[in-house]
């Protein structure tokens, strides 16, 4: 089970790296000033700073569920 659970942290960082890469990305891609891509730039680090918990938090309950399903479906089996 430990194995699993790894496989689940790794999946999630890989996860959150992606996002966070796309969003700036798509804020330094962005034809505007400087000083605006700055201010994008901030608030979107601060969006993101805010909602991770939140974020994490279902993420973890979706993949709880996702594991109890199984377990119970081989136990089944």
């Amino acid at each position: 089970m430990n194995t699993s659970k790894s496989k689940i942290t790794t999946f999630i960082t890989g996860l959150l790296v992606g996002a966070a890469a796309g969003a700036i990305a798509g804020i330094l891609l962005a034809p505007d000033k400087g000083s605006e891509t700055r201010r994008k730039f901030s608030q979107k680090a601060k969006d993101i700073k805010d909602s991770l918990p939140e974020q994490i938090e279902a993420l973890k309950i979706a993949i709880d569920q996702k594991l109890n399903e199984i377990k119970s479906t081989i136990k089944d089996v």
